[in-house]
């Protein structure tokens, strides 16, 4: 089954762009790097071809020698079965992190031969750069970060009419309750195998629960070697430590993170680098609290206030040994933890929305807080996230009496509505975020 991956479209724009770069591609492990990278260059070129710096350590003696491009493209026509020529070719290099070499040859390419389309990646790219004290070609590469499977992604491949429906929408309307059904129960799914393309394929082809629990399994025990492979020694007990907290660290009714979760007597100085390790991995995402919903949100950044998700709400499932069966019952009462699969679903879903932005959360003390504050161009946009249909609470009201914002948004599994600045749309439609936007100014 093929999953297709919207940021084969912004691939395409990058193709095509008189300016283009070699494009840096990050990302945790397992979300489909590789795929679609080769996905693009078959369809978008007349050749493709890949070198892989961990499969091919005889590559790594050609970046050693020289940094021409004109050389290295030589060199490399050795190495592959299919040409390299300027405007036809995609030349892939994955696990570039093995080779700082070539990791520092994107630089030339880009000012000595931008005729070539380049598409670097690698495992814990992130990490990897950090450890080895590897020097990012600032200005010479174009770093686009890619995230796992959103709902928008799996709908299109699990229910094609019900997503081309709701891409139709020209106007913000209650939706026909066959369509919100359909929804409730592809999201539900899609919460049990979340956004690792291979799990959603075992879903999807309908292998059974079972053999999407071993592939999300598989996973959690593949960033574990991950820890013991990459990070210092003396971190990895810390990574541990910190990774499996989260759960806990989520099911707090006030899910701000607390070192003492971690471990009695746990402290930041001790704990900070394990949780920057996991960070850079992209394994998982930290929200930092804002002191007020100023412009531009990173002003007013709160560094010892944060919240940490997971990079995709089926790991956190697998994560915490939540059954599947309690995720798909619309009436499981698991409380605390049903809100915070809800927002981790959420954030997963707007993400990829947000570019280099950075979501954050508001809180007034013992009053209210709002989930998610997002600058959106020069709107500061308040983010409610409700697991189900109960939408009682008044932070978005005190969020609302204090601050007077234009817009704001609710995520819940009530129907799509809009009412006085107020959008109340299903949560599984929140990665059509970009959609509500332009008919809210449309309309306002």
């Amino acid at each position: 089954m093929k999953i297709e991956r919207d940021i084969i479209n912004l691939f395409k724009a990058w193709k095509e762009a008189p300016d283009r770069k070699p494009i840096l591609l990050k990302g945790a492990r397992q979300i489909g790097k590789t795929w679609a990278m080769e996905s693009f260059g078959k369809e978008c070129f007349k050749y493709c071809v890949k070198f892989d710096f961990d499969r091919q350590p005889e590559l790594k003696s050609l970046f050693e020698i020289t940094k021409d491009p004109k050389r290295l493209i030589k060199e490399l026509t050795l190495y592959c079965e299919q040409p390299i020529i300027a405007g036809e070719t995609l030349v892939i290099f994955d696990e570039i992190q093995e080779c700082e070499e070539a990791f520092n040859s994107l630089k030339y390419f880009c000012d000595e031969a931008p005729q070539y389309h380049i598409i670097a990646a690698g495992s814990l790219l992130g990490v990897a750069v950090k450890k080895r004290r590897m020097t990012v070609p600032v200005g010479k590469v174009r770093i686009i970060n890619m995230f796992p499977v959103t709902f928008k992604e799996f709908l299109r491949a699990s229910d094609m009419r019900t997503y081309e429906y709701i891409n139709s929408l020209d106007e913000i309307r209650h939706l026909p309750e066959i369509i919100m059904n359909k929804l409730r129960t592809e999201y539900r799914r899609y919460q049990v195998s979340g956004g690792m393309p291979e799990a959603i394929v075992s879903l999807l082809e309908d292998k059974g629960v079972g053999e999407v629990e071993s592939t999300l399994q598989g996973i959690l025990d593949l960033y574990e070697l991950d820890f013991a492979k990459y990070a210092e020694p003396r971190e990895i007990p810390r990574i541990h430590a910190v990774w499996h907290s989260l759960p806990a660290q989520l099911s707090k009714e006030n899910r701000k993170f607390v070192w003492k979760v971690i471990k009695t007597g746990a402290r930041s100085k001790d704990y900070e680098d394990a949780l920057l390790w996991l960070e850079d991995a992209g394994i998982i995402h930290r929200i930092f609290s804002v002191s007020k919903p100023g412009m531009p949100l990173s002003a007013y950044e709160e560094t010892d206030a944060f919240k940490v998700y997971a990079c995709d709400c089926g790991l956190l499932r697998r994560l915490a040994h939540l059954p599947a069966t309690v995720v798909t019952d619309p009436i499981a009462n698991y409380t605390e933890f049903k809100g915070a699969m809800a927002e981790n679903a959420v954030l997963q879903s707007i993400m990829p929305l947000l570019d280099d932005q950075k979501p954050y959360y508001w809180t007034s003390p013992g009053t209210a807080e709002v989930e998610f504050v997002i600058q959106w161009d020069d709107e500061i946009i308040p983010v409610e996230v409700k697991a189900e249909n109960n939408i009682s609470g008044n932070s978005l009201a005190v969020y609302t009496k204090k601050h007077s914002p234009r817009y704001r948004m609710r995520f819940s599994m009530l129907n799509l509505q809009y009412n006085g600045g107020m959008l109340s749309s299903p949560a599984p439609l929140a990665g059509w975020m970009d959609k509500w936007m332009t008919l809210l100014r449309r309309i306002t």
